[in-house]
């Protein structure tokens, strides 16, 4: 279930710029629930808006290759095993949607949706995942673009099967 408008005026929300565009972190009762790209209506204080602020930075700067945030997905069950899948992947490798569906018993086309839907995008990495020949789209801001800036800010060339 995507939040509503009334749900993200309650969450926490900063903005932290990174060289893949502003980034927007939503944080609730202790758990980032959402990332956006562009500017935050407010900018709020909070422990955990702290810390993934910090984190974002340091990813951003190559200092960190994995995240470690409280997140909390909201979503069917299926979306929170895509987005758990995607969780695993490694810095600097990549696996394909079909990759994902085989271990989830899914068709590879709800794993693309899924990943399209992917709430908290570049703390879990769906710029990861690929089409079974390449390079597919990708729903944040900049598109297919900022999907190949990540990938190349991360040096992925592995391919994790």
């Amino acid at each position: 279930m995507a939040p509503t408008w009334a749900m993200l005026l309650r969450m926490n929300t900063c903005t932290v710029p990174t060289q893949f565009g502003d980034l927007i972190l939503f944080e609730q009762e202790g758990f980032i629930t959402k990332l956006d790209w562009g500017v935050a209506v407010r900018e709020d204080t909070s422990d955990g808006l702290s810390e993934a602020r910090r984190q974002l930075r340091a990813y951003d700067a190559r200092e960190l290759e994995a995240f470690d945030l409280p997140l909390r997905v909201e979503g069917s069950d299926f979306q929170r095993a895509v987005c758990a899948a995607m969780s695993a992947i490694p810095f600097g490798f990549t696996c394909t949607y079909g990759d994902i569906a085989k271990q989830l018993g899914a068709p590879a086309q709800a794993v693309g949706g899924a990943c399209g839907g992917n709430p908290i995008p570049v703390i879990i990495p769906c710029h990861r995942v690929m089409g079974a020949k390449g390079l597919t789209g990708f729903s944040g801001a900049g598109g297919v673009e900022t999907k190949v800036a990540l990938l190349r800010h991360e040096g992925a060339g592995g391919f994790l099967i």
